[in-house]
């Protein structure tokens, strides 16, 4: 009983460092995208002007930068986690704030390089959708309130932090023991951003063939004689 009240106790206080890591990102970290478009151009030659061209840009090559993206990512937050793992169980709420930031970075890059910036509310409440959705949470419930930005973003935080903090505790247990954490730190850290970047990916990749289709679908303007 006693094991299992410490594990509930530290699962509470893991929900809540990931809860209030996601809040601070949301407030405070934002990819810029028409830097990020500049980027992109440059670093991987991408041939569109606007975030509107890259729906005509080949899909193979969004999921090329896609996963060059994502493994930047788990390579930063495997260093973060192998650093911050010296302290074993001390270090793991600091880490997770970190941890949140790395991996809310990477799903707005893999959002603007499907084509979805978030210059609106209701852009911005969609990235938290995917973000969700990266997560492993089913938010349809809650999907009608997306208008409300600001009681909709909370909501879908709180149902993040629940979902991760059971897998975390459970995978985490072994940083309890210094030095070993270090490695053990650097290596679920690498996973948590490899399988969160997967399922952002999909989310993405997904909703950006649907609108291409769409797009495709649209009868042209005949030209006049």
């Amino acid at each position: 009983m006693a094991r299992s009240n410490h594990k509930s106790w530290v699962r509470r206080r893991v929900e809540g460092a990931i809860r209030n890591a996601f809040m601070k990102a949301y407030d405070t970290i934002k990819v810029d995208p028409a830097r990020y478009l500049d980027h992109l151009r440059m670093a991987y030659n991408l041939p569109a002007l606007t975030y509107e061209g890259v729906y005509s840009v080949d899909p193979n090559l969004l999921d090329r930068i896609a996963e060059q993206t994502i493994r930047a990512h788990m390579r930063i937050a495997a260093a973060e986690g192998a650093g911050l793992g010296m302290g074993g169980l001390l270090t793991i709420l600091p880490d997770l704030g970190i941890l949140a930031g790395i991996t809310l970075r990477m799903i707005q890059k893999l959002s603007l390089l499907y084509g979805f910036p978030y210059n609106t509310e209701e852009e911005e409440a969609e990235l938290w959708v995917a973000a969700a959705s990266a997560a492993g949470v089913d938010i349809s419930r809650d999907l009608l309130e997306r208008q409300f930005v600001r009681r909709f973003i909370p909501r879908v935080i709180q149902r993040i932090a629940v979902s991760a903090s059971g897998e975390i505790v459970e995978k985490w247990t072994a940083r309890l023991i210094p030095v070993v954490s270090s490695v053990i730190g650097a290596g679920l850290n690498y996973y948590f951003v490899k399988v969160w970047g997967e399922r952002a990916i999909g989310h993405f990749r997904q909703r950006h063939l649907q609108i291409r289709q769409a797009k495709n679908a649209i009868p042209q303007p005949a030209s006049s004689a």
